[in-house]
């Protein structure tokens, strides 16, 4: 897949069937909308592209917002060249680019530079400034600019549309089955292992302290079955999120306890995927009690079937 962060001086040679949108995710209504894209691609001799923008639009018009997003910019990267998409365009959702009318957009930018013939929005897409831009501007645009357009209607889970504010709530209430379902595949969060305050080790519970990026959207507290994956190596783990109270803990952690397993990692990457949601944070009378539950979980997570 070809990577192109900076348009100033870009045109593409190559004729484009693109689409428009951040992508969060990359769940199961993005999927429709690449799969489609791709087969026009073919079938119009063209080259399947996805137009994207960091930050989020709601962080440069809100700096304080406290959205954080299903995937970093390496996990989207990832995600879209895996179901086949040949062009990625990055753009920085700047202060000029913010202030671009949606038909100054489709002119400038998706016509002139990005040489588009076919273009594919979700059914609820808008772009440009004030979001002047929708599909039936689109419509009115492509006779005369020479592109043809498409509209996607959603795929439902559960009678809802599936969205990524819909996969960000499940997790943030640790259905992290739901949120598979509705992406597709197994949420997961990466990082390096650091150094924590190893008390874990004290209760035969060495945990690996993972760093995670801060703009990566954590589910709910509490503990969690899941998949890890270090040194490239597949095993079962447990993992906890949260502040530690039973230790009178204050700082947001992020912490797993990989089953059959006793190597220094610090400093490797690891990653986590979210299996099965096993209990809220809990702030335990005594250690013991922490090392009674620790049991149980171990118990349950070694037993899963994977």
């Amino acid at each position: 897949m070809l990577i192109t962060n900076n348009l100033s001086d870009y045109f593409s040679a190559t004729p484009l069937a693109l689409s428009i949108g951040m992508f969060d995710g990359v769940h199961q209504g993005h999927q429709s909308i690449i799969g489609k894209l791709n087969n026009m691609a073919l079938e119009k001799k063209l080259e399947s592209a996805v137009f994207t923008f960091w930050p989020h639009p709601r962080k440069v018009f809100n700096p304080n917002d406290e959205l954080h997003l299903l995937n970093t910019i390496s996990e989207k990267t990832y995600l879209l060249q895996k179901n086949g998409v040949q062009h990625l365009f990055l753009k920085e959702f700047d202060e000029p680019f913010r202030n671009l009318s949606g038909e100054a957009f489709v002119r400038e930018i998706l016509v002139q530079k990005l040489n588009v013939k076919y273009l594919i929005v979700g059914h609820d897409h808008t772009f440009g400034k004030n979001k002047s831009g929708d599909f039936d501007l689109l419509q009115q645009l492509a006779p005369e600019l020479g592109f043809e357009v498409e509209q996607v209607q959603p795929v439902f889970f559960q009678d809802k549309p599936i969205s990524s504010t819909q996969i960000r709530k499940a997790l943030l209430a640790g259905n992290v089955k739901d949120a598979a379902s509705m992406l597709g595949y197994l949420y997961s969060v990466s990082g390096t292992v650091v150094h924590g305050k190893k008390i874990g080790r004290t209760i035969g519970y060495p945990t690996a302290n993972i760093a995670v990026d801060s703009l990566k959207l954590l589910p709910k507290k509490g503990a969690y079955i899941v998949d890890v994956f270090v040194k490239n190596q597949h095993y079962k783990g447990m993992l906890s999120i949260g502040t530690n109270p039973t230790v009178n803990g204050h700082s947001l952690t992020t912490e797993v306890y990989i089953l059959d397993f006793n190597e220094e990692i610090y400093g490797e990457e690891i990653s986590v995927n979210f299996r099965e949601f096993l209990h809220d944070e809990i702030k335990f009378e005594s250690l013991q009690k922490l090392i009674e539950r620790l049991d149980e979980d171990r118990h349950l997570t070694a037993n899963y079937s994977f």
